[in-house]
Formats: structure tokens, C-alpha cells, sequence
């Protein structure tokens, strides 16, 4: 018996890092999954090492790409029981609100808010035809903390993501959606890694505020997802749900 037997997923941005990830677990625990992506050989790729999955290829910040990505997995498996909406951008150049210029601050808010908000627009009614369901939206602990190394365009849009995560969960759970912001602390993905991979320094400054002394692991970002995929979440819903290590807790480190 798997954790998500009998269970649809669609999953976005899980051609790689974190997404990839849970596309794997999910698969591994009984889901049958759509691996959502706008790189198709990435994505391809994913859903050819998972157990019953496919690839869509899918812009979230397009109506009708997100619309057909439903559609397409509700044709194939007969409907839709969890939304893992982690696809999002964290660009090289978000910096104070500064220096940041309005084209900058607008990419970030097209893929990581008005994705979010697409993916609950499209993929909730599906789930109300199954009589319920649910949502993972993937914010950040950024959502939580200020940080005087700031990346406003990416913090302001996690915490649009919160804040609709919470309305939205007190508006369906009646109906047997639940919906609840999956909120990591940083992570150990490809993403994040190049952006240190030229500064170590920054990389440091970070690190030590990190009560465990290290960054997630994608897999561990995962299994969180999971619990709150399966039904063992039952009575979970309008979580801030952190996975940081601690970070939020942290005033001072043990460095």
C-alpha cells in the first residue's frame, strides 16, 4: 500500500530540483502523476523514471496552458485529486527594491503569483468533481522573514502566495479542498546553487543562520509535500507549513 494510492497529481515545475523530486516520491508511493514542465526533455525525463506518469508541457503564467495541462490529465486519468503547484523563478538579478526596474519585479510575479493563482483557478474544479481534494502552494519561509540581502520581486511574490493560500482554504474547505503553503527554507537545488556558485561568501553569510548548518535537501522539501498530499493531512489546512531547519525559530545560532 502506497501513501497516494489511487491518487492524480499534477505536479509543475517538476522537471527538476524539488519538483522532480516528489514527481518520484509520489509516482513511488501509488500516484498516478503528470509531470508538469516547460522543458520538455527534462520533463520527459522525469516522468519516464516515475512508475505511471507523463509529461505536459506547461507555461504557468499562460490561462491556456494551464486550462489544457488540467484538461489533458483529467482525460487521461479520469480526474484530479492533488494540485502541487511548486513551479516558480528566482531570477539572478532580484535585488532591493532599488534596483530592481518594474519589467524585472513583473517576470517574477507572472510565474510565482499569477501561476499559483492560475493553477487554483483551473485545477480546483476538478478537484470539486471528485468531491475534494488537495492544494500544495509553494511559498517560502522569504514569506515570514525580511532579509537586508533582499530579493523583493521573489519575496513579494511567496507572500502573495501565503496570503491566497490562506482565503482559499477557508473558502473551499467546506467542500472537501484543502489548501495549504508549503514554505521551505533554502534549498540545495541546481537554482539556488548557481546563484552562490560565483560568491561562496554570500553563500556563508547565509549558511550561518542556519540552526543546522546546512542547506535542504530536495528530497526532504519532498516529503513534506507528500504528508500533505496524502490523507494523513486530513484535517490539515490553511497551514503555513515550514520545512527551514529551524530558521524562523532562530535569533541566535549556535556560529
Amino acid at each position: 500500500m502506497g501513501r497516494l494510492d489511487g491518487k492524480v497529481c499534477v505536479i509543475t515545475g517538476a522537471a527538476g530540483g524539488i519538483g522532480r523530486e516528489a514527481a518520484l516520491l509520489f509516482s513511488a508511493e501509488g500516484a498516478q502523476v503528470c509531470v508538469a514542465d516547460v522543458d520538455p526533455d527534462a520533463g520527459e525525463r522525469t516522468a519516464s523514471e516515475c512508475r505511471d506518469a507523463f509529461f505536459q508541457q506547461t507555461d504557468v503564467a499562460s490561462p491556456e496552458s494551464v486550462e489544457e495541462l488540467y484538461r489533458a490529465t483529467a482525460e487521461r486519468y479520469g480526474g484530479l485529486d492533488v494540485l502541487y503547484n511548486n513551479a516558480g523563478v528566482m531570477p539572478g538579478d532580484d535585488a532591493s527594491v532599488l534596483d530592481t526596474d518594474v519589467e524585472a519585479f513583473q517576470r517574477v510575479q507572472d510565474v510565482n503569483t499569477k501561476g499559483v493563482f492560475l493553477c487554483c483557478k483551473y485545477g480546483i474544479p476538478h478537484l470539486l468533481e471528485r468531491g475534494g481534494g488537495s492544494v500544495i502552494n509553494v511559498a517560502s519561509f522569504v514569506a515570514i522573514l525580511g532579509a537586508a540581502t533582499s530579493q523583493i520581486s521573489y519575496t513579494a511574490s511567496k507572500g502573495a502566495v501565503l496570503s491566497m493560500s490562506r482565503e482559499l482554504a477557508v473558502e473551499f474547505a467546506r467542500r472537501g479542498v484543502r489548501v495549504n503553503a508549503l514554505c521551505p527554507g533554502p534549498v540545495e537545488t541546481p537554482l539556488l546553487m548557481r546563484l552562490f556558485s560565483d560568491d561562496p561568501a554570500a553563500y556563508e553569510r547565509r549558511r550561518i543562520h542556519l540552526p543546522m548548518g546546512r542547506l535542504a535537501q530536495a528530497r526532504e522539501i519532498a516529503s513534506a509535500a507528500l504528508f500533505l498530499a496524502s490523507d494523513e493531512s486530513s484535517y490539515v489546512n490553511g497551514a503555513t507549513f515550514l520545512v527551514d531547519g529551524g530558521l524562523t525559530a532562530a535569533y541566535v545560532t549556535p556560529e
